[in-house]
């Protein structure tokens, strides 16, 4: 009887609708100011394609930086989201949230994509894609950033 049980209990957690992402790339970063954003994997999606969001929250003490939303924003990605990290790469002396993805295939490519934020908003400021596995994401962004202005 104990047996049926545990096997009926490790069917339903391992049935479609219940399945638990395996290292699934969430994170929190504390932005300057007091504000928190939340870089995530699209859910129920497979680790080498799919989405990545970006949140925003007003600044608040702990546990409750995650409370207040402001603004999110949802991108495509072509691999799994490596790292997420703050820069300056407009050059204004405000710091972006930079979101660095790196592909599963043959080659290890890398794309970035910057966010702009303020208090009350949250903007997508430019991406760079299939950049050698090498690369420095946030040069490249700097560069691109630059040209574009």
């Amino acid at each position: 009887m104990i047996m049926i049980r545990v096997i009926a209990i490790v069917l339903l957690l391992s049935a479609p609708g219940h399945a638990v992402a395996q290292d699934r790339f969430t994170s929190k970063l504390a932005l300057p100011g007091g504000q928190t954003a939340v870089i995530a994997e699209g859910d129920f999606e497979p680790r080498s394609i799919g989405s990545f969001s970006v949140r925003l929250y007003e600044a608040a003490e702990a546990p409750d930086e995650t409370t207040f939303f402001i603004a999110g924003l949802i991108r495509a990605r072509d691999g799994v989201v490596e790292k997420a990290i703050v820069a300056d790469v407009k050059g204004d002396q405000q710091p972006e949230i930079i979101v660095v993805v790196r592909s599963v295939g043959t080659g290890s490519y890398l794309s970035a994509a910057a966010f702009a934020f303020s208090k009350d908003a949250l903007t997508f400021e430019g991406a760079v894609e299939d950049l050698a596995a090498d690369t420095d994401p946030v040069s490249a962004l700097r560069k691109k950033l630059a040209t574009s202005q």
